[in-house]
C-alpha cells in the first residue's frame, strides 16, 4: 500500500469520552443522581455542569471532562451509582488514524481494557461486602441472612434491584455458575418462577433448610400469591397523626448512622471541665477580634484548637480501620457538625487544622458554617475528615452520646456552658465559687480505642480548656 492510500484512511472521527462518577471522599462509595442538566444530543463545553449528584454529606455538581455532544445517559434520576462508574458518554471531535483494510489490530489492548473495567466493577461491588441497601438502589431494603459472602455480578445485582429480589432471596438462589455463583440465567429463571407463583420468598428459604416437605406444604407454597417489585405491606396508624416523608438527605443521614452503629462498637466517656478562663477571655476580646479580623470569634475554634493539641499527643484517635490494619492519619482534618436550616446535619471539614492559628481557625469555621447554611459547600469541603467535633450545647444540651462519623474512630461532643457553684481549691483552702462549667463526651470505636486511651484523651482536652491562658494574644 502506497503512502497516498494510507493517508486516505486518516480522517476526522468522533471519539467517545466516558463521564464517570467522580471520587467524592474517602468514605463515600456511591452517589445519588439528583438532576441531569444535559440530555442526549445536547452540546456540552469543557467543565460545564452536566448533572447534580448527592451523597449523605453534600450535594455537588459534576462537570464535563470534555467538549462535545452528550450521546448517551446511562443512569436515571434517583439512581444510586458507585464511584468510578461510567454514567454518560460524550462524543468529541478527534483526529485519529483508522486501520487500513486488510489489517486487524491486535486485540490485546482491548482485552486489557476489558479486564481493567471488570476489575474496577468487581472492586466496587466487593467493597460493599454484605451488600447494603445502596448497592441495589434507593428503594431497595435488603434482608440479609448473615452469609453475605457470595460474589454477584453487577448485572445480577441490577436485575435483583429492578425485580425487588431481597438479599435473603438472592443468597438462597442456587447458582449454576463458577464456584456456585448466581448467573443471569439463574436470576431470570427465579424471577419468572416467582411471577408465575411457582416460587415465593418463603419457598426459597425453605428449600435451603434440611427438612423434608410434605406434599401439602408444597401445595401451599405453590399457591401463594406471586410477589412483585411493587408489592408492599400497608401500615395503618391509629389516632390523630401526621405522616411526613423523609427527605433525601434525612434518609441518607439515617442510613449512615445505622451503618456506623453496625460497623463500630461504640463506647462513650464523659468528663467535666471548668472553662471560666476561656469564657472570660472570649468576652473580653470578641469585639476587638471582629473589628480587627472581620470575623466573629466563637467557642468552636477554641475547642478545635484544644482538640488538635491533644491529637498530637494521642495520634491513635486520629485514624481509621481497614480490616485488621490501623491507618494512622498524619493529617489532622477536623470535621465540625453543622445544623442546617432544614434541621438536617452536615459535617464540613477543616483541612490541616494543626497548621492554622486561632485567627485562621475562626475564619475557616465561620466560612464553612456560612457555606453550609446557604448551600454553597463543595464535595471537597466534606471529604477527608479524620476526627469530628459536634457542639450539642448549641441547642441547650448538657451532654450527648454522638455517633462516630465513619470511617473515623472517634467523635467528641461539647455541651452547653452553664454557671454553677463548685468547690474551688486554693492555697488558703477550699471555697465555693460560681464557675462556667461544661461537659464533654467522646464516643470511640472500641476495636481500636480502648477505655484507657479514650478517657485519657478526653481528660487531656478538658485540661487544655481548663488551663486556657486568659492573658494570651489571638
Amino acid at each position: 500500500m502506497n503512502r497516498n492510500s494510507i493517508a486516505d484512511y486518516k480522517k476526522i472521527i468522533m471519539a467517545i469520552v466516558d463521564l464517570v462518577m467522580p471520587k467524592l471522599g474517602e468514605s463515600i462509595m456511591e452517589a445519588t443522581i439528583l438532576k441531569w442538566h444535559k440530555h442526549p444530543g445536547d452540546t456540552v463545553a469543557m467543565d460545564e455542569t452536566v448533572l447534580e449528584i448527592a451523597t449523605d454529606k453534600v450535594d455537588s455538581e459534576v462537570p464535563s471532562t470534555a467538549a462535545g455532544v452528550l450521546s448517551e445517559i446511562l443512569f436515571n434520576v434517583n439512581d444510586v451509582v458507585p464511584i468510578g462508574t461510567v454514567i454518560a458518554k460524550i462524543k468529541t471531535s478527534a483526529e485519529e488514524k483508522t486501520t487500513a483494510p486488510g489489517y486487524t489490530s491486535p486485540p490485546k489492548v482491548q482485552e486489557e481494557r476489558h479486564k481493567e473495567q471488570e476489575a474496577t466493577v468487581a472492586e466496587v461491588v466487593s467493597s460493599h461486602q454484605t451488600f447494603p441497601r445502596e448497592a441495589f438502589g434507593t428503594n431497595y431494603k435488603p434482608q440479609t441472612n448473615g452469609t453475605g459472602n457470595r460474589f454477584y455480578s453487577p448485572l445480577v445485582l441490577n436485575i435483583a434491584a429492578s425485580e425487588g429480589v431481597s438479599m435473603s432471596e438472592l443468597e438462597n438462589i442456587p447458582g449454576t455458575g463458577n464456584e456456585g455463583r448466581v448467573t443471569k440465567k439463574d436470576i431470570l429463571q427465579y424471577v419468572s418462577e416467582r411471577r408465575s407463583g411457582v416460587r415465593s420468598r418463603e419457598s426459597v428459604v425453605r428449600s435451603q433448610q434440611p427438612t423434608v416437605q410434605s406434599q401439602q406444604e408444597f401445595s401451599v407454597i405453590k399457591e401463594s400469591a406471586p410477589l412483585t417489585s411493587h408489592s408492599s405491606q400497608l401500615t395503618t396508624y391509629t389516632g390523630n397523626v401526621e405522616i411526613i416523608e423523609m427527605d433525601r438527605m434525612r434518609k441518607l443521614i439515617a442510613e449512615h448512622m445505622v451503618r456506623s452503629k453496625h460497623t463500630s462498637p461504640h463506647v462513650t466517656s464523659f468528663v467535666e471541665a471548668d472553662v471560666t478562663n476561656l469564657v472570660m477571655w472570649r468576652d473580653k476580646v470578641k469585639k476587638d477580634f471582629e473589628k480587627r479580623e472581620g470575623s466573629k470569634i466563637t467557642f468552636t475554634p477554641l475547642f478545635i484548637e484544644a482538640i488538635v493539641r491533644c491529637i498530637k499527643k494521642f495520634p491513635l484517635v486520629n485514624c481509621s480501620l481497614d480490616g485488621d490494619k490501623i491507618i494512622i492519619k498524619k493529617d489532622i482534618n477536623i470535621g465540625m457538625a453543622t445544623a442546617l436550616p432544614s434541621g438536617n446535619l452536615i459535617v464540613p471539614v477543616i483541612k490541616n487544622a494543626d497548621q492554622l492559628n486561632l485567627v485562621g481557625l475562626a475564619k475557616k469555621v465561620n466560612m464553612l458554617a456560612d457555606n453550609a447554611r446557604t448551600g454553597k459547600l463543595k464535595a471537597d469541603d466534606t471529604a477527608g475528615g479524620t476526627f469530628t467535633m459536634t457542639n450539642v450545647g448549641t441547642f441547650g444540651s448538657l451532654m450527648g452520646t454522638p455517633i462516630i462519623n465513619q470511617p473515623q474512630v472517634a467523635i467528641l461532643a461539647v455541651g452547653a456552658i452553664k454557671k454553677r457553684p463548685v468547690v474551688v481549691e486554693t492555697p488558703a483552702g477550699d471555697s465555693i465559687a460560681i464557675r462556667h462549667m461544661m461537659y464533654l463526651s467522646m464516643s470511640y470505636d472500641h476495636r481500636i480505642v480502648d477505655g484507657s486511651l479514650g478517657a485519657t484523651f478526653l481528660t487531656a482536652v478538658a485540661k487544655e480548656l481548663e488551663n486556657f491562658n486568659g492573658e494570651r494574644e489571638y
